[in-house]
């Protein structure tokens, strides 16, 4: 893979995870998306997802395993499927490239602990986590993207898992709130303190159009092709944290404890990737709460 692709303005996928549950998965616990992988009776809908984003002009689609790490399996007793729901995921993202060989896949690779929040388990497990996932996705990706990653170490742990594959990678930092990741970090220590190779861009990843407005200059002077994967939630940060409150939910839908906000149209959502696409952003692209309808918007950036 050219590792220039995304010095171009390049359209990514939307929100896999909450699109599933629009369209009327049931939650299973908090296995979120995975359920669309556990229960065959939902494959045909993934891949229609997947299908719609291209449709709208998506260029790159991400496989369905945010939710398929060992961690999250473990909590809802289905650790035993780990090597087929990511395997799935990959055979279902894969499907796509029948239709429309042309577009990309992007392995992704989630915090292997917590969501919104960094990693403190030890260096060994969590290398262990990411190295097993990522060998289950590999044959069927163009490239790896750690997707919602908290901290640096996070980060530096993850690369050295999947240096055997030989393949490029996306980086996709997580900020809940003003100018730090969750660890207190800045977004310029990811590249700083990092020696990088196969890199191919820095994304913010489930954030607000107003929170990667406000750390636009700091990614921006990093000089390495950037962007977002924007969200349509009222906040990512609730208390006491994600995983407790998504444990207390009622409706197993994030949304009951994130909140939607409705203000986020297609159009407006435009006006704010449009912006910051003439700001020198060229990796645009949603998470969750952006539809197909989003995507369909943001292409028009092309």
């Amino acid at each position: 893979m050219d590792l220039n692709f995304f010095k171009k303005v390049r359209i990514l996928d939307g929100g896999m995870g909450q699109e599933l549950l629009a369209r009327g998965m049931k939650p299973n616990g908090t296995l979120w998306s995975a359920n669309a992988l556990m229960d065959k009776n939902y494959h045909k809908l993934l891949l229609d997802i997947h299908l719609d984003f291209v449709k709208a002009g998506a260029e790159v689609i991400v496989t369905t395993t945010f939710t398929t790490r060992k961690s999250r399996l473990k909590d809802n007793n289905v650790l035993d499927q780990f090597d087929y729901l990511n395997k799935k995921a990959g055979e279902i993202a894969y499907e796509v490239k029948k239709t429309y060989p042309n577009v990309l896949i992007a392995g992704g690779l989630p915090p292997q602990n917590l969501t919104y929040e960094s990693d403190n388990r030890d260096d060994k497990e969590i290398k262990e986590n990411f190295t097993s996932q990522a060998g289950l996705l590999n044959p069927y990706v163009d490239f790896f993207y750690f997707d919602v990653l908290s901290s640096v170490r996070e980060f530096k742990i993850a690369i050295e898992s999947i240096k055997k594959f030989g393949k490029p990678y996306l980086l996709g930092a997580h900020i809940s709130e003003g100018k730090c990741l969750p660890s207190g970090e800045k977004i310029s220590n990811i590249i700083k303190d990092i020696n990088h190779d196969k890199l191919l861009g820095l994304i913010l990843s489930c954030v607000s159009p107003e929170n990667f407005e406000l750390n636009l200059n700091e990614i921006k002077s990093l000089d390495i092709p950037f962007g977002f994967k924007l969200n349509a939630f009222v906040k990512t940060n609730p208390k006491p944290n994600y995983t407790g409150a998504y444990k207390k939910s009622k409706t197993g839908n994030p949304n009951e404890f994130l909140g939607v906000r409705k203000d986020l149209t297609p159009e407006k959502m435009f006006k704010f990737a449009k912006k910051f696409r003439d700001s020198g952003a060229t990796i645009i692209g949603g998470c969750c709460e952006t539809r197909p309808s989003h995507i369909q918007a943001f292409s028009k950036l092309r």
